[in-house]
């Protein structure tokens, strides 16, 4: 079968989109705190045939600048965070195939209880739950969950790994078939075939037993995207649909190579595991139609958007800086978080000390200048270029307002990447797992070959 590309929706239960000025577009609609909204956006993915619907999220609202949450709540950036799991059941119920993703932290959460809820929501679903992984990246989520700051990088990824032993441990302690139902003999399931997990380690203690049997695809899917040296190891380890940011096809390509490369030499099969990369279109009918909406969009981003997502992503008070004067290398040292965007705005910039104009300017984080503006053929060119020459397996379209982004996607540009054969014209079944081409999981699949893990 020819390759073809994973789609997913990137979205935020939260008062705005990832680009935080997209609730003043005079378009968007402006009642993201109820069920109608989100199950808008759910029936039209579906109708565009996307993989996933996929929540970021957040534990904090971004108050890291000047340490402070006025300006976060004055200008609307991202200050309304609710629940995206039981935002996803909501979605769940207007649709049959669209897989349902949700960010939860292995920081700030207990392995049972986190594994519970996905497990939960995976059988809600009929088999289309999937869970990103993510660390957490500031002392705003440290604060709001009872600790005074947030850990050191690598000691929460070395505690991440922990977590996922814990969580798909549980999550393997049902076996296939443990569920009887004889009301003849009174037995419901047979006991032979629930075991307790006992886990003791450095981290975390859980015993078991899991309550929540296995569903139609096994267990969720992992998601993770880690952009550090370790973020990356450790999506390699774990990830089956990985998360990029490559702004290049170069770029892309060089990380793609490195996660793919990684996950061999961990014994895994990389033809397993989905690489997708940000994409943030503006689609019209034309070339010109989309020029003009993006002009107007142009407009929407302010820069204190900007400096305040900066300080929220690398856990630093970009307001304790003049916006050119240069970072000390003990600055950029003691920043935390998303150190990938630190990586970059260095890298990129030519310079060993940037200032917070650079890091606006380079890292593309509160507006739109990555966002890709054309017709059908335009960004289906884009697309396919970065696809096609091994930079992804897919993309994460990202919407500057909705739910109009999202549906002149799928008018316009879904049918020019089918009609091209780059995208599936309907659903392969009915779990994410189906969908994605990905095997269901066998009990202790996840564990990896002792010989190679230990090299």
């Amino acid at each position: 079968m020819t390759r073809q590309m994973v789609m997913v929706g990137f979205l935020q239960a939260q008062n705005c989109t990832n680009l935080p000025s997209s609730w003043r577009h005079p378009e968007s609609r402006d009642d993201s705190m109820s069920a109608d909204y989100y199950q808008e956006i759910a029936r039209v993915l579906e109708a565009g045939k996307f993989h996933l619907a996929f929540f970021d999220d957040r534990l904090a609202m971004p108050d890291r600048y000047g340490n402070d949450h006025a300006h976060t709540v004055e200008y609307g950036i991202r200050c309304v965070k609710m629940d995206p799991l039981i935002v996803l059941t909501t979605m769940g119920m207007v649709t049959q195939k669209l897989g349902l993703a949700s960010t939860c932290s292995t920081t700030y959460f207990e392995p049972f209880d986190l594994a519970r809820r996905f497990a939960t929501l995976d059988l809600m679903s009929s088999g289309r739950a999937a869970w990103n992984v993510v660390t957490s990246v500031n002392d705003g989520e440290a604060l709001n969950m009872g600790a005074d700051q947030h850990l050191e990088h690598d000691l929460r990824y070395d505690r991440a790994d922990e977590f996922m032993e814990v969580v798909l441990g549980h999550w393997d302690s049902w076996d296939d078939g443990a569920i009887i139902i004889d009301k003849a003999t009174g037995r419901y399931a047979d006991p032979r075939k629930v075991k307790r997990l006992d886990h003791a380690g450095a981290f975390f203690k859980s015993r078991g037993p899991f309550t929540v049997p296995r569903s139609p695809q096994g267990h969720p899917v992992i998601i993770q995207a880690g952009a550090s040296g370790r973020g990356q190891r450790f999506a390699a380890r774990w990830g089956e649909v990985v998360f990029t940011a490559a702004r290049t096809p170069g770029l892309a390509h060089e990380g793609y190579k490195a996660v793919k490369d990684e996950a061999a030499r961990l014994g895994r099969d990389p033809e397993q595991m989905f690489l997708c990369n940000i994409l943030m279109p503006v689609s019209g009918a034309s070339k010109a139609e989309a020029e003009d909406k993006m002009a107007m969009i142009s407009k929407l981003p302010l820069e204190i958007d900007q400096l305040s997502l900066l300080a929220e992503a690398l856990n630093f008070d970009f307001a304790a800086k003049g916006i050119d004067e240069p970072f000390t290398t003990e600055e950029l040292a003691g920043m935390q978080g998303m150190l990938g965007i630190r990586d970059s705005v260095i890298r990129k910039s030519g310079k060993a000390n940037p200032t917070a104009r650079d890091f606006i300017s380079i890292s593309g984080r509160g507006h739109t200048e990555s966002a890709v503006v054309g017709g059908p053929k335009e960004i289906a060119d884009n697309m396919e270029e970065m696809f096609s020459t091994g930079g992804c397996d897919g993309f994460v379209v990202a919407a500057t307002h909705v739910p109009g982004a999202y549906a002149d996607f799928v008018r316009h540009v879904v049918p020019e990447l089918q009609r091209r054969g780059l995208y599936h014209k309907d659903y392969a079944g009915h779990t994410l797992r189906e969908n994605l081409g990905l095997p269901r999981p066998s009990v202790g699949a996840w564990k990896l070959p002792t010989a190679k893990a230990a090299e």
